[in-house]
This record gives structure tokens, C-alpha cells and sequence, in this order.
């Protein structure tokens, strides 16, 4: 980690020192005009190297994203077919094909540019919260088990800067900020009367069962064994004995 920000830091003070004023607030693509001026025709090796650095950061979001969505819904908070793992591979295939497919409704927007605006609004809001939340546990619950601990001048400093993005996204696109929070809004009601009731139609609950019993059949995929000290999550997830039995009845059968 601190590697990684000593380089951060020594780029952009070099921008700096190469780059006049004006030219840096005019140009979209800083790092382009900073290989240009340094290397001449090795400039390509900045452009490259970028697109190296965007490819490693999409590469870590696609497992850390997938995995959230894992933990997520063995907590209950969506379909419990998402909390399954493969068979054979032990890997959380059901979360990953989610994420692919949420990706690609969101790539259904035409103006890239909108796209990043509103999804990194929603990114950092919720990056604040979640760090927010951290330190509150912190200050409320200072007896858990903390593997990894940061001095608490850290995530303060870390959750400003999140603020500050998120504050200077909604002034300088608040068109495409506000689509950001309709979107995150839009999940209030779904938690609602999906996940925060507990009375659903037993027609649902019924077409749940045999969708996912199916999908399960499908993908070749069960629960992952319950974690000692996890009983709310044992209880949430619906009926995963009976699911796992009948797709072990099927593999023996095949």
C-alpha cells in the first residue's frame, strides 16, 4: 500500500513538473501530453501503460464485486441462489454470472462519459458510508476482533476525500450525479418488499424454491457449508438442505 501510493504521488508531481498550468487544464488526457514532452516517440508507452493499469483495476473489481454479491445473499440480502458455489470448482459462480449481467445492462447507456459520472458518484457515496460505518462500529463495539487495524486518522482522511469526490460529481454534473442516486434510491423499495418483509405470498416463495432448485441443477451448484457462528444466515437462506438433497439425488442418478 504504500508503495502503491509513493507511486501515485511521484506521477502526479511529475505531470506537474513537466506539464505547464495551462496546458494541464486544457488537456483531457494529461498523460498523453506528459509522454509526449518526456519521451518523444516512446510516448505510446504512456497510453499502454494505462490501459495495463485500467485492465489490472477491471480485473480486481470483477472478484472483489462478485464476492460481495456472494456475502450479500448469504445474508439474505439477495436471491439465495447467489450464495452458492460451484460443485466441482468451489468458486462463487452464480455471483460472478450476476455481476456479468447487471455489467451489462449498465453498458446498455450510450454516453460512456454519463456512465462514469453517475457510477462513480454512487461508487464513492457508498465507499463513505461503508467506512463511515466501520468507524462507528469502532467507537460502539471496540471489542470485536479486528484482523487488520488502522490508526483512526486514516479512514477520517479517507472518508473526506470520499465526500469531497462525491460533493464536487453532484456540482459538476448534477444531471448524471441525481441519475447516480435515483438508481441507489431505487434500491429502498426492492429491500422493502423483497428482503425487509418476511410475510411473502407463499406463491413466491413457492416459484423461488423451484427456480432456484432448478438453476441449481443448471449450473451445478449447492450452499456453502453454514460457518460456525452464522445462525441468522442458516436461517435465512431457504430451505438449502432439501435443495442440496435433491441435486445430490440427481448427480448420483447421472
Amino acid at each position: 500500500m504504500p508503495v502503491v501510493t509513493a507511486i501515485y504521488v511521484l506521477a502526479n508531481v511529475a505531470y506537474f513538473a513537466v506539464v505547464p498550468i495551462k496546458e494541464f487544464l486544457s488537456s483531457d488526457t494529461t498523460g498523453l501530453l506528459f509522454g509526449n514532452k518526456m519521451f518523444g516517440i516512446m510516448a505510446w508507452i504512456i497510453p499502454v501503460s494505462v490501459s495495463l493499469s485500467c485492465f489490472g483495476s477491471v480485473n480486481g473489481l470483477l472478484f472483489t464485486s462478485g464476492r460481495l454479491f456472494f456475502v450479500g445473499a448469504r445474508r439474505g440480502d439477495l436471491p439465495v441462489l447467489v450464495s452458492m458455489i460451484h460443485v466441482k470448482n468451489h468458486t462463487p459462480s452464480p455471483s460472478l454470472l450476476f455481476t456479468c449481467l447487471t455489467s451489462l445492462i449498465i453498458l446498455c447507456v450510450k454516453d460512456v462519459f454519463a456512465l462514469i459520472s453517475f457510477f462513480s458518484f454512487g461508487m464513492w457515496l457508498w465507499v463513505a458510508v461503508s467506512i463511515t460505518g466501520m468507524m462507528y462500529l469502532r467507537w460502539k463495539k471496540p471489542e470485536l476482533k479486528r484482523p487488520f487495524k488502522l490508526p483512526l486518522v486514516v479512514p477520517v482522511i479517507f472518508t473526506l476525500c470520499c465526500i469531497f469526490i462525491v460533493v464536487l460529481s453532484f456540482v459538476e454534473a448534477p444531471e448524471h450525479s441525481g441519475y447516480g442516486l435515483l438508481i441507489n434510491a431505487l434500491g429502498i423499495p426492492v429491500y422493502l418488499l423483497f428482503i425487509y418483509r418476511k410475510n411473502r405470498p407463499k406463491t413466491y416463495i413457492d416459484f423461488m424454491e423451484k427456480a432456484t432448485i432448478s438453476l441449481q441443477k443448471l449450473m451445478f451448484v449447492v450452499a456453502q457449508e453454514t460457518l460456525v457462528g452464522e445462525e441468522e444466515t442458516r436461517k435465512q437462506l431457504m430451505s438449502d438442505d432439501r435443495q442440496n438433497q435433491v441435486l445430490e439425488s440427481e448427480i448420483e442418478n447421472t
